[in-house]
């Protein structure tokens, strides 16, 4: 307009400005959501060859080492230890994304703030686990993680009071950050805990949620910003929510029925003494409920021609590959190579549904 001056980022720092979503974000969201995925297997390989004390300490190995030591822990400690790596490199990929997802949102103002935040973070841990270490205390480890976590988080609040525009991305990249750094004190707790199996399947559900989360975040890169309204029958999504409610309650009884069968990540662990074959029962009802809810779905959807047909197939189809494995896992006597594809697979279905539930509604054009 004649007579006004336009305000720039370098004239005026907390000026909007375009958010470009360039490709070395996309990339690295994908890997995040990779990484998240593997690190389920790990995890898993890790429960179902009893390696889950391979590393008898936290966040060392041993005592006395950082890694294991394969004449003493042999390959146990490798895959134990092996799965801990994979922590630090889902670590990096979500710090990654949070900090290309700020710089799309305000250059390097909010990066530089979180870097500061990063560093400060770093002092305050060393400095409460020295503490600790002074004082004899011995979860001086947990501590000092727990600092870093806070420390985190403090920085998420701070990054997210800044942010002016496509504060979606912002929130959903730093949800995946916290949840890994809250992940690496869960599990350093199943060590302490000697696998306790409500860590173990809290372990588990959070890395679940965590697919489902980097899988919003990828969507919503390529969602226009702004309102959004329904293009599907009430109905349908009442439908869609009630799908929803059967594959938690699905996945809930299939972490409580391996929490009760022979994969407990160490020979001489003890289980929670549910009845096993019982929860393997009641594990599939809700399960065969959610296959007919999710064929219910995609034949309403592709009769309706809804926007959210093709993502109604993806989820059908992971939805019958899972019962087909779990009957087949359930009648084979609970070999670890199919338990294991059932845990990869319930996240994949997961992040499914996850996606589905985005395309109930789509931005209202202006």
């Amino acid at each position: 307009m004649p007579g006004s001056t336009a305000l720039t980022d370098s004239a005026n720092p907390y000026a909007l400005r375009d958010v470009v979503i360039g490709r070395p974000l996309r990339v690295f969201a994908w890997l995040s959501f990779i990484a998240e995925i593997l690190i389920i297997g790990t995890g898993g390989a890790v429960r179902l060859t009893g390696s889950g004390l391979g590393c008898s300490d936290w966040p060392l190995c041993t005592p006395e080492s950082l890694v294991p030591i394969l004449e003493i822990q042999g390959i146990h400690g490798a895959i134990e230890f092996g799965n801990r790596t994979m922590t630090g490199v889902v670590g990096l990929m979500a710090l990654a994304v949070v900090m290309l997802t700020l710089h799309a949102l305000s250059g390097r103002r909010l990066v530089i703030r979180a870097v500061w935040f990063a560093l400060g973070g770093v002092v305050l841990a060393i400095g409460v686990y020295a503490a600790a270490s002074a004082l004899g205390i011995v979860a001086s480890a947990a501590l000092m993680s727990a600092a870093l976590l806070l420390a985190v988080i403090v920085g998420m609040v701070d990054s997210l009071r800044q942010t002016e525009q496509r504060k979606d991305l912002a929130v959903l990249a730093w949800l995946v950050l916290v949840g890994v750094m809250a992940q690496a004190v869960v599990g350093g707790f199943a060590v302490i805990s000697d696998l306790n199996p409500f860590i173990v399947g809290f372990h588990y559900a959070v890395s679940l949620l965590l697919v489902c989360v980097t899988a919003l975040y990828i969507v919503r890169l390529n969602t226009a910003p702004g309102p959004r309204a329904s293009v599907v029958p009430g109905w349908f999504t009442g439908l869609t929510h009630a799908t929803g409610f059967f594959l938690a309650l699905t996945i809930l009884f299939g972490v409580l029925t391996t929490g009760s069968g022979p994969h407990s990540g160490d020979a001489n662990i003890k289980r929670h003494g549910f009845d096993a074959t019982f929860l393997a029962h009641v594990h599939s009802w809700p399960g065969y409920i959610l296959a007919v809810l999710v064929l219910t779905l995609a034949v309403s959807a592709w009769i309706l021609k809804l926007a959210p047909r093709n993502w109604t197939l993806v989820l059908i189809v992971a939805i019958l590959v899972q019962v087909g494995v779990g009957v087949l896992q359930a009648r084979t006597g609970l070999p670890a190579i199919a338990v294991g594809i059932h845990m990869i697979l319930a996240s994949l279905s997961a992040a499914a549904y996850t996606v589905l539930v985005t395309r109930l509604k789509q931005p209202v054009e202006g």
